[in-house]
């Protein structure tokens, strides 16, 4: 994703894994032919998992469809995923992908940019149809334990022991 950056040209950022898609073959068309606010350095959507017979993936709505949410709430649970999120290319001038992160770079990304207070578009689009064969969707408690590290860097120590509870409950959930 770094590398990525580093080459970019556009004014708006991307990053879709290897087994994702882009929803439709128009899902571009369809959210930049709509004025962007000045102010947006984040446009957010949705994204559908394109899920297996046997998943393990928890989505939180029928189809597997994971509505963004760019509220409190990421504290508690990653609910931006990278496959429904548009960067402005100018939030990486300062910022990258922390690679201490192997499985939860693009959330510690966006905890930075929610602290920031960034300016954001929220969209009713479908933007990616999602694989569920990724590191972050095999529940392991390396999973829990990076978050437990991200949430702990990026907030009070004396919030510790609250986010090694709830890293640790959901883990003991999703066996």
């Amino acid at each position: 994703m770094n590398k990525g950056i580093i080459l970019s040209k556009g004014e708006w950022l991307y990053f879709l894994g290897d087994d994702d898609q882009l929803y439709t073959e128009n899902t571009l068309d369809a959210i930049f032919r709509r004025p962007v606010e000045n102010h947006a350095k984040m446009i957010l959507g949705s994204i559908q998992y394109n899920l297996k017979k046997g998943d393990k993936v928890y989505a939180n709505k029928s189809d597997g469809i994971v509505v963004s949410s760019w509220s409190k709430k990421i504290w508690i649970k990653n609910s931006i995923h990278h496959q429904g999120a548009f960067y402005k290319r100018e939030l990486f001038s300062d910022l990258k992908y922390d690679l201490k992160y192997s499985i939860l770079a693009d959330h510690a990304l966006n905890l930075k940019l929610f602290k920031k207070n960034i300016g954001i578009k929220m969209i009713d689009d479908i933007i990616a149809l999602c694989g569920t064969d990724g590191q972050s969707k095999n529940y392991s408690w390396d999973l829990y334990k990076e978050e437990v590290t991200l949430k702990i860097a990026e907030s009070s120590l004396l919030l510790k022991p609250i986010f090694i509870i709830i890293g640790f409950s959901k883990y003991l959930l999703k066996k």
